[in-house]
């Protein structure tokens, strides 16, 4: 591959363990031969790592997170563009964004993309940003400046948080913009006259790292204190995962029923969850492990009977696409119940590999979890049915194949 084709991929933050499957589909883009470096625009939160992210290869170069962090680095920035055309092609555009958005963030957005314009990252002759709300902003400007094609991936929050003037304007100036559910799809698509540039593209899993199970999930049934059911769940403690429902729902089962809550995640709400938890009598069912990786997780799946998520649309529109891990804990053959928002049912038919109920309703959710502690056998019937259909349409090289595919279309455009 020629120096030219290097992709700079700009990322909120690396490595981050919510997003799994970023970091999968970077390592297939390095096996398939392309050349990365990874733009981030905030350090690592999070204490661990998962191994995939031992094994890219591709350098991380931090923007500031902040300008007024790194003054000096963000005036070095400026100095050194403003006498480069590429400053003057993307400072129109800026301005015009930040009269309709007359925020602080409009300018960090410009600020960032003046140091990576700056600080060029060698030979790169791509961008493709990961999210369509803040990093696309980034790479956008940055495009401009450098003269160089830029793509994006968006996902879900990015999507369903901004405003459609803008998603349509960066639908307009991306090369071809790939999402991962078909709600999503469909909402870009309707925002631009581009329509052949929007691809619909599944993250999938990356089966290797989640081979399959050879033991047995028990027959747990909730009838014996001494052997509780486990059902567990994996996400961060925010709005849009709704564990606040599903707590409730717990509280709704019948008191004779015997089961366990396992939480896996950390997040802004993880103390206020853990009150709520207690004030529905809850605290000695519900154990809270924090962040774990993906080694961890993957035996908690086997480990348990049933996988949980509430997913809603959150009061500022936020909202999940399709959850990575509802794919995770289906190639486990873990019974699933889950919401029907957004991508949900493009993975889960209610009664054939899953159990779908509406968002927002913890009886509704009660009552599914009920049958699935009682009923082993129903357990065992959709985990079997989850597993299929995972293994043969959800793994992730078909979606990085699609990736390579639309890069190796522009690669042909080039001399």
């Amino acid at each position: 591959m020629s120096s030219n084709r290097k992709i700079a991929v700009v990322l909120k933050g690396y490595p981050r363990l919510s997003e799994t499957f970023i970091a999968q589909e970077l390592l297939g883009l390095e096996r398939a031969g392309h050349e990365l470096v990874l733009i981030a625009l905030r350090r690592p939160t999070d204490l661990k790592r998962h191994p995939v992210h031992d094994e890219i290869r591709a350098a991380v170069h931090y923007l500031p997170e902040y300008l007024h962090d790194e003054p000096r680095r963000v005036l070095r920035a400026l100095v050194r563009s403003v006498p480069k055309a590429g400053f003057w092609r993307a400072l129109g555009p800026f301005l015009r964004d930040l009269l309709r958005d007359r925020t602080r963030n409009r300018f960090r957005r410009f600020g960032q993309a003046l140091v990576l314009f700056a600080e060029w990252p060698g030979d790169a002759g791509w961008l493709h940003a990961h999210f369509i709300h803040t990093p696309a902003s980034v790479t956008a400007y940055a495009s401009l400046m450098a003269g160089v094609p830029w793509s994006c991936s968006a996902h879900a929050k990015d999507i369903w948080t901004s405003s459609d003037w803008e998603l349509s304007e960066k639908l307009g100036r991306a090369r071809w913009t790939v999402t991962c559910t078909r709600t999503g799809f469909e909402h870009l698509k309707g925002l631009t006259d581009a329509k052949s540039r929007v691809h619909l593209s599944y993250h999938g899993l990356d089966l290797a790292r989640f081979p399959v199970f050879a033991g047995d999930h028990s027959s747990r049934d909730g009838s014996d204190p001494d052997d509780p059911v486990r059902i567990v769940s994996v996400g961060r403690a925010v709005a849009k995962k709704g564990f606040d429902v599903l707590l409730k729902a717990l509280s709704l089962l019948p008191p004779d029923l015997n089961w366990r809550f396992d939480h896996i995640g950390a997040g802004d709400l993880t103390r206020e969850l853990r009150a709520l938890a207690g004030e529905l009598g809850l605290a000695e069912r519900v154990s809270w492990n924090g962040a774990l990786d993906q080694k961890d997780v993957l035996a908690r799946y086997r480990e348990s009977d049933v996988f949980a998520l509430a997913c809603r649309i959150a009061a500022d529109g936020d909202r999940d696409g399709l959850p990575n891990v509802l794919v995770e804990a289906s190639s486990q053959r873990l019974a699933c119940v889950s919401t029907a928002v957004s991508g949900v049912p493009e993975l889960l038919d209610d009664g054939e590999n899953g159990l779908v109920v509406p968002p927002e309703d913890p009886r509704a959710l009660s009552v599914a979890l009920e049958r699935l502690i009682r009923d082993p056998d129903l357990r065992r019937h959709l985990g079997a049915a989850a597993e299929r259909r995972v293994r043969t349409e959800f793994d992730h090289h078909s979606s990085v194949r699609q990736l390579i595919g639309l890069f190796q279309d522009e690669w042909r455009k080039v001399p």
